[in-house]
Protein backbone atom coordinates (compact mmCIF):
# COMPACT_ATOMS: atom_id res chain seq x y z
CA UNK A 1 0.00 0.00 0.00
CA UNK A 2 2.90 2.36 0.65
CA UNK A 3 3.98 2.11 -3.00
CA UNK A 4 0.44 2.93 -4.19
CA UNK A 5 0.35 5.92 -1.84
CA UNK A 6 3.69 7.21 -3.14
CA UNK A 7 2.66 6.79 -6.78
CA UNK A 8 -0.63 8.59 -6.13
CA UNK A 9 1.17 11.37 -4.26
CA UNK A 10 3.71 11.86 -7.06
CA UNK A 11 0.95 11.97 -9.68
CA UNK A 12 -0.93 14.48 -7.56
CA UNK A 13 2.14 16.73 -7.32
CA UNK A 14 2.79 16.41 -11.06
CA UNK A 15 -0.84 17.32 -11.77
CA UNK A 16 -0.68 20.32 -9.46
CA UNK A 17 2.53 21.56 -11.04
CA UNK A 18 1.03 21.10 -14.49
CA UNK A 19 -2.00 23.16 -13.45
CA UNK A 20 0.24 25.91 -12.15
CA UNK A 21 2.31 25.94 -15.34
CA UNK A 22 -0.87 25.85 -17.43
CA UNK A 23 -1.90 29.13 -15.81
CA UNK A 24 1.35 30.56 -17.19
CA UNK A 25 0.66 29.17 -20.66
CA UNK A 26 2.70 25.95 -20.45
CA UNK A 27 0.80 22.66 -20.37
CA UNK A 28 3.57 20.10 -19.94
CA UNK A 29 1.28 17.08 -20.38
CA UNK A 30 0.02 18.39 -23.70
CA UNK A 31 3.56 19.29 -24.81
CA UNK A 32 4.95 15.86 -23.97
CA UNK A 33 2.01 13.59 -24.81
CA UNK A 34 0.15 15.69 -27.37
CA UNK A 35 -2.87 17.91 -26.87
CA UNK A 36 -6.06 15.85 -26.83
CA UNK A 37 -4.17 12.57 -27.31
CA UNK A 38 -5.27 9.33 -25.72
CA UNK A 39 -2.05 9.24 -23.70
CA UNK A 40 -2.76 12.75 -22.42
CA UNK A 41 -6.29 11.78 -21.43
CA UNK A 42 -4.93 8.71 -19.61
CA UNK A 43 -2.43 10.93 -17.77
CA UNK A 44 -5.21 13.28 -16.67
CA UNK A 45 -7.37 10.31 -15.63
CA UNK A 46 -4.54 8.89 -13.51
CA UNK A 47 -3.96 12.26 -11.83
CA UNK A 48 -7.69 12.55 -11.10
CA UNK A 49 -7.87 9.03 -9.67
CA UNK A 50 -4.80 9.77 -7.58
CA UNK A 51 -6.49 12.85 -6.15
CA UNK A 52 -9.55 10.80 -5.19
CA UNK A 53 -7.36 8.08 -3.63
CA UNK A 54 -5.35 10.60 -1.59
CA UNK A 55 -8.52 12.41 -0.47
CA UNK A 56 -10.13 9.15 0.69
CA UNK A 57 -7.06 7.66 2.42
CA UNK A 58 -5.38 10.83 3.68
CA UNK A 59 -6.63 10.82 7.25
CA UNK A 60 -5.48 7.26 7.84
CA UNK A 61 -2.07 7.86 6.26
CA UNK A 62 -1.32 11.31 7.69
CA UNK A 63 0.48 11.39 11.03
CA UNK A 64 -0.89 14.86 11.76
CA UNK A 65 -4.52 14.13 10.86
CA UNK A 66 -4.78 10.57 12.17
CA UNK A 67 -2.94 10.89 15.50
CA UNK A 68 -5.92 12.04 17.54
CA UNK A 69 -5.41 15.67 16.63
CA UNK A 70 -8.23 18.14 16.40
CA UNK A 71 -7.56 18.90 12.70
Amino acid sequence: MKALHMIAFILLVVGGLNWGLDALGYNVVDMVLGAGSTAGKVAYLLVGLSAVYIAVTHKGDCKTCGAGSMA
